[in-house]
């Protein structure tokens, strides 16, 4: 069952301009990839024994669900607001080498968050389970290149608003662990203002002892 919304008198809305404009761009979404510090995240996942990308896509949830611009949604052609985002992440099949994209509930805290995204990846037999809903984060690690600059497929559909996030590989750098890390976002909804309030509340909560 999806997730409760609102409906947005859209004539009364602060971004009805903005969203009309971008609404019928070509591309109506932007990526941004910039860098977060993990030294002091990386330490702790490990330290309980948790999943690092379960644990990240965890904090990355909590952390988007809290800014209102990345929870807006096209639904039936209307604008709406949902009151909680879930998640989606592909994981990769080890034996076919083939991901799997897996729909999991956002949980009240990291433990039960890792523990059920776990158990759901390993026990999905299908590669795609059907269309995802409006509801979701989407999220792609790339954990094999430290990237500066990633692109993505894009089915044409310009009310996808679903947002997406990746990250490359982690690396060294004067002593602290940097993650290139990318937020791919529909400009109908989302400013570059809200970015970087995502980004500096990602970094705060990756800065905070678990």
């Amino acid at each position: 069952m999806a997730n409760a919304y609102t409906v947005i008198d859209e004539q009364n809305w602060k971004r009805k301009l903005h969203c009309q404009i971008f609404r019928n761009s070509i591309e109506p979404a932007f990526c941004v990839t910039f860098e977060l510090d993990i030294t002091c995240f990386l330490k702790e996942v490990k330290a309980k024994g948790f999943s690092f990308t379960m644990s990240l896509i965890y904090v990355v949830t909590r952390c988007a669900n809290e800014i209102e611009e990345f929870r807006y949604r096209f639904v039936e052609g209307q604008v709406v607001l949902f009151e909680r985002i879930d998640t989606a992440f592909t994981y990769l099949d080890q034996e076919t080498e083939l991901f799997k994209v897996v729909n999991v509930p956002m949980e009240r805290t990291m433990e039960s968050y890792v523990a059920a995204a776990l158990k759901t990846a390993r026990e999905q037999k299908e590669y795609f389970t059907g269309p995802l809903g409006n509801d979701v984060f989407q999220f792609s690690p790339f954990p094999w290149v430290s990237y500066t600059h990633i692109s993505h497929t894009n089915s044409g559909n310009k009310e996808n608003a679903t947002p997406l996030f990746d990250w490359g590989k982690y690396f060294e750098r004067d002593g602290r662990l940097l993650l290139p890390f990318s937020v791919q976002a529909h400009h109908s909804f989302v400013d570059g203002l809200h970015i970087g309030r995502l980004a500096e509340s990602l970094q705060d909560a990756l800065n905070k002892k678990l």
